[in-house]
């Protein structure tokens, strides 16, 4: 019984075979031939944070599989009257096959997979979002190839979308530099364990130079939404545009996780043009997580 709380939880072997079999699920999927693997298997999913894309593509994902996904609120579950999260985790590794959990603090779902039976998957924490990085690489993986020995550039907000990229740069090998502003650098721990795989540049520019991947996110993350002006200001000159991408390589792909704002972190022309493979990227939320979930309930 295995957890995916992290990227590190896989071993490189495991996490490519995931990505070639999210790309076989995907071809399937657009032939209209899914394979129902996952016959009367049932996926909790409790989410303290609001979702679009990570909701629908595990629910549609379980359905497509043959099996069933429960989606639960705190509005829904005891946990919003006070149950221990170690209870909930508990009672429903006695009903379910899988859960997949969506909170903030990383330190809970660590404790909450403590307690449960079942594989625990992590749909989101305020430190990680490892399933988000499954679907960027299959993307990756779809258009250029294997990642290994490539050049990514991360501009923008050091949350735990920039951590989990450091995570896989050590687990794939690929470079990873990062380009943030004082005060919002990603976690030293996670920094510290990537070693030579990861390091900052000192401006957008730089990490974009060269780059064979460019990537950013929001400004403001979920629950910071009364930052966003001093984040407006602290990340001015990290839009990610047609002047900044000039520095990648002229086949560089751009990526976000969405949702995004045009004007912000991203201009119009990156995200709608010909570089960007953000679509496609929220799409293979769907097969590189049905990839996942293969992995996790078949032997």
């Amino acid at each position: 019984m295995r957890h995916f709380l992290s990227e590190l939880d896989l071993t490189a072997d495991e996490f490519r075979a995931i990505l070639q079999r999210g790309s076989e699920l995907r071809k399937q999927w657009e032939s209209h031939k899914c394979e129902a693997s996952l016959p009367n298997r049932v996926l909790g999913m409790i989410f303290e944070k609001s979702s679009t894309r990570t909701r629908v593509s595990f629910e549609a994902g379980m359905a497509q599989l043959g099996g069933h996904a429960i989606y639960l609120s705190p509005n829904d579950t005891q946990l919003g009257r006070g149950e221990p999260m170690a209870d909930t985790a508990r009672v429903l590794s006695q009903m379910v096959d899988a859960i997949t959990v969506r909170t903030f603090s990383h330190e809970a779902l660590e404790h909450f997979s403590h307690f449960s039976t079942v594989p625990v998957i992590n749909a989101l924490t305020d430190l990680l979002h490892p399933c988000q990085l499954l679907a960027d690489m299959q993307t990756y993986l779809d258009h250029r190839g294997d990642i290994h020995g490539k050049r990514v550039a991360w501009v923008g907000d050091g949350n735990n979308m920039c951590n989990s990229y450091i995570n896989t740069a050590k687990l794939l090998d690929f470079q990873l530099i990062f380009a943030c502003p004082d005060n919002y650098v990603p976690d030293a721990d996670v920094l510290q364990r990537a070693g030579a795989n990861a390091r900052r540049a000192s401006s957008p520019q730089e990490a974009c130079t060269g780059a064979d991947l460019v990537v950013t996110d929001v400004w403001a993350s979920m629950g910071q939404e009364d930052e966003q002006k001093a984040r407006e200001l602290a990340f001015e000159g990290y839009e990610i545009n047609s002047e900044l991408m000039s520095e990648a390589n002229d086949d560089a792909l751009f990526m976000h996780c969405l949702p995004a704002h045009r004007g912000e972190e991203v201009s119009a022309e990156i995200i709608d043009g010909e570089q960007s493979v953000v679509w496609e990227e929220a799409g293979n939320r769907l097969h590189a997580q049905k990839a996942l979930l293969e992995f996790l309930l078949t032997p």
